[in-house]
Protein backbone atom coordinates (compact mmCIF):
# COMPACT_ATOMS: atom_id res chain seq x y z
CA UNK A 1 0.00 0.00 0.00
CA UNK A 2 1.65 3.22 -1.28
CA UNK A 3 0.89 6.58 -1.03
CA UNK A 4 1.11 8.19 -4.66
CA UNK A 5 0.71 11.59 -4.29
CA UNK A 6 0.27 14.67 -1.74
CA UNK A 7 -2.09 16.90 -2.74
CA UNK A 8 -2.69 20.91 -1.51
CA UNK A 9 -5.02 23.38 -2.86
CA UNK A 10 -5.25 27.19 -3.07
CA UNK A 11 -7.96 29.26 -3.55
CA UNK A 12 -10.25 29.30 -6.62
CA UNK A 13 -12.80 31.09 -7.36
CA UNK A 14 -16.41 29.55 -8.61
CA UNK A 15 -19.47 31.15 -9.88
CA UNK A 16 -22.67 30.08 -9.45
CA UNK A 17 -25.93 30.93 -8.00
CA UNK A 18 -26.83 32.50 -5.27
CA UNK A 19 -23.54 33.77 -5.19
CA UNK A 20 -19.69 33.78 -6.49
CA UNK A 21 -17.42 31.84 -3.84
CA UNK A 22 -13.80 30.71 -3.46
CA UNK A 23 -13.13 27.22 -2.71
CA UNK A 24 -10.01 24.98 -2.13
CA UNK A 25 -11.04 21.75 -3.25
CA UNK A 26 -8.84 22.52 -6.36
CA UNK A 27 -5.83 20.65 -4.87
CA UNK A 28 -2.59 20.08 -7.16
CA UNK A 29 0.17 17.43 -6.40
CA UNK A 30 3.55 18.78 -4.24
CA UNK A 31 6.79 17.52 -4.56
CA UNK A 32 9.16 17.22 -1.25
CA UNK A 33 7.53 16.64 2.54
CA UNK A 34 4.48 18.32 3.56
CA UNK A 35 4.05 18.34 7.31
CA UNK A 36 0.77 17.15 8.48
CA UNK A 37 -0.66 18.00 11.64
CA UNK A 38 -3.91 18.42 13.78
CA UNK A 39 -5.36 21.55 12.82
CA UNK A 40 -7.99 22.91 15.50
CA UNK A 41 -11.59 22.69 16.58
CA UNK A 42 -13.84 22.62 13.42
CA UNK A 43 -15.22 25.79 12.81
CA UNK A 44 -11.36 27.29 13.48
CA UNK A 45 -8.51 24.64 12.40
CA UNK A 46 -8.67 24.63 8.64
CA UNK A 47 -6.56 21.26 6.86
CA UNK A 48 -4.10 19.46 8.63
CA UNK A 49 -1.41 20.01 5.58
CA UNK A 50 0.74 22.66 6.19
CA UNK A 51 0.43 24.50 2.66
CA UNK A 52 -3.71 23.39 2.15
CA UNK A 53 -6.44 26.01 1.82
CA UNK A 54 -9.75 25.32 3.45
CA UNK A 55 -12.08 28.18 2.52
CA UNK A 56 -15.54 27.15 4.11
CA UNK A 57 -14.35 26.19 8.19
CA UNK A 58 -18.15 26.15 8.74
CA UNK A 59 -18.26 23.00 6.61
CA UNK A 60 -14.71 21.74 6.04
CA UNK A 61 -11.54 20.95 8.28
CA UNK A 62 -10.96 20.59 11.47
CA UNK A 63 -9.50 18.29 13.60
CA UNK A 64 -12.37 15.38 12.75
CA UNK A 65 -11.66 16.23 8.87
CA UNK A 66 -8.28 16.98 8.99
CA UNK A 67 -6.76 15.10 5.98
CA UNK A 68 -9.15 13.45 2.75
CA UNK A 69 -8.16 10.16 1.14
CA UNK A 70 -9.20 8.98 -1.89
CA UNK A 71 -8.20 5.55 -3.48
CA UNK A 72 -6.71 5.91 -7.40
CA UNK A 73 -8.51 2.97 -8.17
CA UNK A 74 -11.43 4.77 -7.69
CA UNK A 75 -10.52 7.64 -9.76
CA UNK A 76 -9.18 4.73 -12.50
CA UNK A 77 -12.91 3.84 -12.68
CA UNK A 78 -14.66 7.18 -12.29
CA UNK A 79 -11.93 8.02 -15.76
CA UNK A 80 -13.34 4.96 -17.71
CA UNK A 81 -17.14 6.05 -16.56
CA UNK A 82 -16.59 9.79 -17.46
CA UNK A 83 -14.53 9.28 -19.92
CA UNK A 84 -11.90 12.14 -19.20
CA UNK A 85 -8.08 11.66 -17.12
CA UNK A 86 -8.59 12.51 -13.52
CA UNK A 87 -5.39 13.49 -12.17
CA UNK A 88 -4.91 12.91 -8.48
CA UNK A 89 -6.04 15.51 -6.12
CA UNK A 90 -8.94 16.84 -8.41
CA UNK A 91 -11.54 14.85 -6.29
CA UNK A 92 -10.06 17.59 -3.54
CA UNK A 93 -8.12 14.62 -1.94
CA UNK A 94 -5.22 15.18 0.08
CA UNK A 95 -4.04 11.43 -0.15
CA UNK A 96 -3.69 9.84 -3.41
CA UNK A 97 -3.71 6.25 -2.55
CA UNK A 98 -2.52 2.86 -3.93
CA UNK A 99 -3.82 -0.35 -2.78
CA UNK A 100 -6.07 0.70 0.08
CA UNK A 101 -9.78 -0.05 0.24
CA UNK A 102 -10.37 3.83 1.56
CA UNK A 103 -13.86 3.35 1.01
CA UNK A 104 -13.73 -0.39 2.85
CA UNK A 105 -11.76 1.37 5.88
CA UNK A 106 -13.45 1.18 9.06
CA UNK A 107 -14.37 3.52 11.45
CA UNK A 108 -11.68 4.29 13.82
CA UNK A 109 -8.91 1.61 11.57
CA UNK A 110 -5.43 3.78 12.12
CA UNK A 111 -2.86 4.23 8.97
CA UNK A 112 0.52 4.57 9.72
CA UNK A 113 2.01 6.82 6.54
CA UNK A 114 5.84 7.04 6.12
CA UNK A 115 7.50 6.94 9.49
CA UNK A 116 5.66 8.99 11.59
CA UNK A 117 2.43 10.01 10.75
CA UNK A 118 -0.49 8.32 12.38
CA UNK A 119 -4.17 8.34 11.05
CA UNK A 120 -7.25 7.50 12.02
CA UNK A 121 -10.60 6.99 9.84
CA UNK A 122 -13.06 8.69 10.98
CA UNK A 123 -16.46 9.26 8.54
CA UNK A 124 -16.88 9.75 4.53
CA UNK A 125 -16.68 12.94 2.30
CA UNK A 126 -20.35 13.97 1.23
CA UNK A 127 -20.48 15.66 -2.16
CA UNK A 128 -21.60 19.60 -2.79
CA UNK A 129 -22.13 21.79 -5.20
CA UNK A 130 -18.92 23.27 -5.09
CA UNK A 131 -17.45 19.83 -5.77
CA UNK A 132 -20.18 19.32 -8.79
CA UNK A 133 -19.30 22.70 -10.14
CA UNK A 134 -15.67 22.20 -9.86
CA UNK A 135 -15.32 18.85 -11.67
CA UNK A 136 -18.67 20.62 -14.33
CA UNK A 137 -19.99 17.27 -14.09
CA UNK A 138 -23.93 17.21 -14.41
CA UNK A 139 -26.07 15.74 -12.13
CA UNK A 140 -22.30 14.97 -10.36
CA UNK A 141 -23.43 14.84 -6.63
CA UNK A 142 -26.29 12.24 -7.44
CA UNK A 143 -23.99 10.25 -9.66
CA UNK A 144 -21.02 10.08 -6.90
CA UNK A 145 -23.71 9.32 -4.26
CA UNK A 146 -25.18 6.59 -6.53
CA UNK A 147 -21.11 4.80 -6.71
CA UNK A 148 -21.03 4.80 -3.23
CA UNK A 149 -17.38 5.22 -2.92
CA UNK A 150 -16.46 8.52 -0.94
CA UNK A 151 -13.26 8.22 0.18
CA UNK A 152 -12.61 8.65 3.99
CA UNK A 153 -11.52 12.05 6.59
CA UNK A 154 -8.99 11.26 8.81
CA UNK A 155 -8.12 12.60 12.08
CA UNK A 156 -4.35 13.05 12.91
CA UNK A 157 -3.51 10.76 15.96
CA UNK A 158 0.66 11.19 16.06
CA UNK A 159 1.72 14.24 13.55
CA UNK A 160 4.71 13.68 11.21
CA UNK A 161 5.57 14.74 7.51
CA UNK A 162 4.76 12.83 4.72
CA UNK A 163 5.54 12.46 0.88
CA UNK A 164 4.88 10.91 -2.47
CA UNK A 165 6.08 7.11 -2.21
CA UNK A 166 5.70 6.51 1.19
CA UNK A 167 4.45 3.67 2.24
CA UNK A 168 1.06 2.92 4.13
CA UNK A 169 0.31 0.40 6.88
CA UNK A 170 -3.19 -0.67 8.62
CA UNK A 171 -1.75 -0.61 12.27
CA UNK A 172 -4.84 -1.21 13.93
CA UNK A 173 -9.01 -2.46 12.09
CA UNK A 174 -11.50 -2.19 14.71
CA UNK A 175 -13.74 -5.67 14.98
CA UNK A 176 -16.73 -3.75 14.08
CA UNK A 177 -18.66 -3.74 10.64
CA UNK A 178 -18.77 0.40 10.12
CA UNK A 179 -16.99 1.07 7.06
CA UNK A 180 -16.47 3.97 5.69
CA UNK A 181 -19.11 2.97 2.89
CA UNK A 182 -21.76 2.19 5.54
CA UNK A 183 -21.46 5.65 7.07
CA UNK A 184 -22.22 7.46 3.57
CA UNK A 185 -24.92 5.37 3.12
CA UNK A 186 -26.09 5.84 6.86
CA UNK A 187 -25.81 10.01 6.26
CA UNK A 188 -27.07 9.94 2.64
CA UNK A 189 -29.70 7.06 1.42
CA UNK A 190 -30.18 5.19 4.08
CA UNK A 191 -31.22 7.02 6.82
CA UNK A 192 -32.36 4.30 8.67
CA UNK A 193 -28.59 2.50 9.39
CA UNK A 194 -28.16 5.92 11.48
CA UNK A 195 -28.00 3.57 14.50
CA UNK A 196 -25.39 1.04 13.47
CA UNK A 197 -22.64 4.15 13.64
CA UNK A 198 -22.92 4.57 16.92
CA UNK A 199 -20.86 0.87 17.25
CA UNK A 200 -18.12 2.41 16.08
CA UNK A 201 -17.42 4.15 19.35
CA UNK A 202 -15.64 7.23 19.95
CA UNK A 203 -13.80 7.07 16.74
CA UNK A 204 -17.04 8.06 15.12
CA UNK A 205 -16.87 11.73 14.07
CA UNK A 206 -19.19 13.86 16.63
CA UNK A 207 -21.61 14.97 13.89
CA UNK A 208 -22.18 11.74 12.78
CA UNK A 209 -22.88 10.58 16.89
CA UNK A 210 -24.99 13.44 16.90
CA UNK A 211 -27.30 12.76 13.80
CA UNK A 212 -27.45 8.87 15.14
CA UNK A 213 -28.91 10.05 18.65
CA UNK A 214 -31.37 12.66 16.88
CA UNK A 215 -32.49 9.56 14.58
CA UNK A 216 -32.93 7.28 17.77
CA UNK A 217 -34.90 9.95 19.57
CA UNK A 218 -37.47 10.90 17.03
CA UNK A 219 -38.17 6.85 16.06
CA UNK A 220 -38.31 6.94 19.78
CA UNK A 221 -40.97 9.32 20.02
CA UNK A 222 -42.84 8.56 16.55
CA UNK A 223 -43.09 4.82 18.41
CA UNK A 224 -44.09 5.43 21.88
CA UNK A 225 -40.64 3.90 22.83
Amino acid sequence: MELLSVNVGRPKALEYTPVPTNTGIDKRPVQGPVRVAAPGAKGVGGSGLAGDTICSLRHHGGDDQAVYAYAREDLDAWERTLDRPLTPGVFGENLTTSGVDVSGAKIGERWRVGPDLLLEVTSARIPCRKFQEHLGEKAWMKRFTQQGAPGAYLRVIEPGEIRAGDTIEVVHRPEHGITVSLYFRAVTTEQELLPRLLDAGEALHPEATERAHTYLAKYAQHTGH
